[in-house]
């Protein structure tokens, strides 16, 4: 592709001279727009050293209001990024909605050297540039627009390039030895990039092509590229938003409000909650026993995680009144507080609407050895926002992907991973609410929403079962915990999460 590409193009000063003015006006019109719009703007530069990657992210901050940009380029990893998942540090600091995001050696970069020089295999390139796509993916479904440029110059030009530079003695700390050493494997490079942009250029995040020999072309391209695209999907938004409106006022369609379930969920057919044994108990008498040596095990369990730098991920769902918090109460008394967090999950901040559903989760992951705890969490997108309304079909029908990559991810970097659902049965929910009712210092728990959401039990339990289904995966399971009685589950669930942090300790 490379090959074929127009080399040496140039637009004289006066041809740019002519359009500059009219196009920045045109951009910054675009732009404010953009802000009172609900999407987010992601451009990737890539591309050959010396090409202009620098210089077009520095003409856009000068062309356009810096305020609403956000720039990002990125090193090695630093201590905190290496204990974390590779994606987390570009989750962290994706823009929100209304905002540009420029990205520099971002998620393409050290797949794309690795496979380069020889160090990972096609096989392996490939199969890192399917997650690049599954994130690319995920935040295009999302409204995102995603550009990508590729800084192109031949072999001869940058040599050029870069010599021009380093004679420049403002310029020349650009240049590095490690830049003449990517020039000598100039072939190299080209063909890992060849391979890059066939594999990564889909329709949701096309590769653009700069030719960045003479800077006034490249910054025509560059500036027309995002003109161009923030022109279509604005309008394709606005298109998009107008039909979602008109179909949201036809009666009968789910309005988003809380008060629509959704047709798909067919109330009594059979579900995984089914298969529950829900008449399993433990005795007082063996209680206290039996929580006091897994709470113990676990205290040991998350001393020697903290030494060799394994972090724990535990994520709690189930019903209204299910125990949840007693379940995390018992299970946090025997941990150190200073290497844990709850995070307790509830309706999303402003902040964190203007971001992916994910973006909440994936910053909150902890540093190595640390225990992090969700109260809820990120499955309130396939459960309550799915029975509710508040997510539509296509958005809650994706997150089972999403989510099962974001596990995954989780997994593969060594931290541990438990998911619990905390069943009770309807007649036990009822008796524990009234509980709730008539003992005043518990009264604060229940919610005008819990009843609500009794009356739609049979959805959520569908929702539930299909939930359970797709995403229990072999590296990532659900527990189902039956917490009719409380002692024994909490008790399951602690000596599951002793159990899962033995086997990922005796992997490491």
């Amino acid at each position: 592709m490379f090959r074929t590409a127009e080399l040496g193009r140039k637009v004289s000063k006066e041809e740019f001279d002519r359009q500059a003015e009219p196009l920045r006006i045109e951009l910054l019109e675009l732009q404010q727009k953009l802000r009172a719009a609900d999407v987010p703007v992601i451009l990737v530069f890539a591309g050959v050293d010396g090409a202009g990657k620098s210089e077009s992210m520095n003409l856009l901050n000068e062309w356009l209001d810096p305020r609403w940009i956000v720039t990002c380029a990125y090193g090695p990893p630093s201590d905190e990024e290496r204990e974390r998942p590779e994606f987390w540090r570009f989750w962290r600091d994706l823009p929100p909605k209304g905002r540009i995001g420029q990205f520099l050696s971002a998620w393409y970069s050290r797949p794309f050297r690795d496979f380069a020089t020889g160090a990972i295999d096609e096989a392996a390139f490939d199969e890192e540039l399917k997650r690049i796509q599954a994130f690319e993916t995920t935040l295009a479904d999302d409204g995102a627009l995603i550009l990508k440029f590729w800084m192109h110059l031949g072999k001869e030009a940058q040599k050029k390039r870069l010599k021009s530079l380093e004679k420049d003695p403002q310029q020349s700390w650009r240049v590095t030895a490690q830049d003449w050493k990517n020039w000598e494997m100039y072939d190299a490079f080209i063909r890992a990039a060849e391979h890059l942009i066939a594999r990564t250029s889909v329709a949701a995040a096309r590769w653009t092509i700069v030719e960045g020999q003479d800077h006034r072309y490249r910054a025509l391209t560059v500036l027309c590229s995002v003109r161009d695209a923030l022109l279509h999907h604005l309008e394709r938004r606005r298109r998009q938003r107008q039909v979602q409106a008109e179909a949201a006022a036809w009666p009968g369609t789910p309005s988003g409000t809380g008060d629509a379930v959704l047709p798909d969920l067919v109330a009594g057919l059979p579900t995984v909650l089914d298969t529950l044994d829900m008449t399993r108990t433990l005795p007082k008498e063996d209680y206290r026993a039996a929580l006091s040596k897994q709470q113990g095990r676990v205290a040991v369990l998350q001393r020697q995680a903290r030494e060799q730098g394994i972090s724990t991920v535990l994520v709690f769902e189930g019903w209204d009144a299910a125990g949840k918090g007693g379940a995390i109460r018992r299970l946090t008394r025997a941990l150190d507080a200073r290497q844990l967090q709850v995070i307790p999950v509830a309706a999303p901040t402003d902040e964190e609407q203007a971001q992916h559903y994910l973006w909440r989760f994936w910053r909150q992951l902890g540093r190595a050895g640390r225990v992090t705890v969700f109260d809820r969490s990120w499955y309130g997108r396939v459960l309550v926002e799915r029975v509710e309304g508040y997510a539509s079909q296509d958005e809650w029908a994706r997150a089972f992907a999403e989510i099962r990559d974001f596990e995954e991810q989780i997994v593969q970097h060594g931290m541990v991973l438990c998911k619990f659902w905390l069943h009770i049965t309807k007649d036990e929910q009822f008796a524990r609410f009234k509980d709730r009712e008539e003992t005043p210092y518990k009264r604060w728990k229940l919610t005008e929403e819990d009843w609500r959401n009794r009356d739609k039990w049979d959805a959520y339990e569908q929702a539930i079962n299909e939930m359970v289904e797709r995403t229990s995966t072999h590296s990532a399971p659900w527990t189902l915990v039956e917490a009719n009685d409380k002692r024994h589950a909490r008790v399951k669930v602690i000596r599951t999460v002793a159990e899962a942090m033995e086997r990922v300790m005796t992997k490491s």
